[in-house]
């Protein structure tokens, strides 16, 4: 699979794009948002629609935090060093595919 590349986006162009999923935000170089579940089959059930997501598009998350009933998932770009197209390819999957 082809490294993961892109052009490194201005915090304006991420704020621009946030406008477009509820919920996420930029933080400390990374879009991230906590996900609510009903309960911890779910939660894990979500972490690994989470990942199939992330292979299809062999982009993969800064970290996946699961905790019982929720879980938080960071993206960022790590070959340019912050946040890219690609980042919010994979949040619109995550958003259109994964009922929580």
């Amino acid at each position: 699979m082809a490294e993961c590349t892109g052009v490194k986006l201005t915090e304006q162009e991420i704020q621009s794009e946030l406008k477009k999923f509820n919920g996420w935000k930029y933080e400390n170089g990374s879009i991230k948002k906590t996900f609510s579940t009903r309960s911890f089959p779910a939660t894990m059930g979500f972490v690994t629609a989470v990942c199939g997501i992330c292979q299809r598009h062999n982009h993969h998350p800064d970290y996946i935090l699961m905790k019982f009933k929720e879980a938080e998932v960071s993206f960022s770009t790590h070959n340019v060093g912050g946040v890219t197209e690609n980042d919010f390819n994979v949040v619109k999957d995550i958003e259109e595919k994964i009922p929580v």
